[in-house]
């Protein structure tokens, strides 16, 4: 017995750190800051959107699309904080907010109920956030792939937007490394733009760790 509670104790404070990365409901509006998730399209189709037409289909040459707004804590972040559903006519109100109608529901259901605001605010909240971003001119529609590096990454998004600084940027990478995947901007909870958390610059310094990487042309 006492092995067993031995065993219990060491495996509860080594779960800890592991525990503080990992999703858990929360009060809807009780959170840190947000990250708004800038997915780069170009490496989804390539290497998961072979059945999704609507966003991968022949000629549609996304750049960076909207994945979500996401409230965030300074260690985690909550999730499914309500059962509420996301309502048609909300959806209706923003066309070609997201890059597929699936998106819509699923980040609501996953993140925005843990906004504190209703459907329709969260909605319009996550265009004005990803419409406050400047997107850095090589990377609006590359026809070629080009290959970059994370310290040059940040400074062009900085560049390209008046008080962003490097650590308001978290890129993430797949193919361990290699390509662009995604980029995250830190914003606060008032709509200003932040610096990210310790533990979403580490996550994205682990993700792209490799000396450079690819970004993928559109297609």
């Amino acid at each position: 017995m006492m092995k067993r509670l031995l065993l219990a104790t060491l495996l509860t404070t080594f779960a800890i750190p592991s525990a503080a990365l990992a999703q858990r409901q929360g009060t809807p509006g009780k959170f840190d800051f947000y990250v708004l998730a800038l997915s780069w399209s170009p490496d989804y189709c390539a290497s998961k959107g072979g059945s999704d037409r609507q966003q991968c289909g022949e000629g549609k040459k996304l750049g960076f699309v909207l994945h979500g707004l996401w409230p965030q804590y300074n260690r985690g972040y909550p999730a499914n904080c309500s059962t509420q559903k996301l309502p048609p006519e909300v959806k209706k109100q923003f066309p070609n907010l997201f890059p597929s109608d699936k998106l819509y529901s699923h980040e609501w259901e996953k993140h925005g109920t843990c906004t504190g605001k209703t459907p329709a605010e969260y909605m319009a909240l996550s265009k004005q956030y990803k419409e406050a971003v400047t997107i850095p001119a090589a990377y609006r529609k590359p026809v070629k792939p080009f290959r970059t590096t994370v310290a040059d990454l940040k400074q062009e998004f900085a560049k390209a937007n008046n008080g962003m600084s490097a650590d308001s940027v978290a890129p993430s990478c797949s193919g361990s490394g290699r390509f662009l995947q995604e980029v995250l901007i830190c914003f606060t909870k008032d709509g200003k733009l932040g610096v990210c958390s310790a533990e979403i610059l580490k996550r994205s310094q682990k993700s792209c760790g490799q000396a450079n990487l690819l970004v993928r042309n559109v297609r």
